[in-house]
């Protein structure tokens, strides 16, 4: 679960800064590269989560 912490605060960050970046240039491609990561980030967490969940599903039986 350390990982996953650590990977989110990552992403928060990228985003948060590649956002800030495009305020500041207005060139659409770090919207577009923050929207990448954020969507990316999210299908990773929930791939980490099913796994999880699976692995706690085949314990059970």
């Amino acid at each position: 679960m350390l990982i996953l912490r650590i990977l989110g605060a990552l992403l928060i960050i990228t985003v948060g800064a590649s956002a800030a970046v495009y305020l500041v240039t207005k060139d659409r491609r770090w919207l577009r590269f923050s929207w990448q990561i954020l969507k990316f980030g999210f299908i990773i967490i929930l791939i980490f989560l099913a796994l999880l969940a699976l692995e706690r599903l085949a314990v059970a039986i």
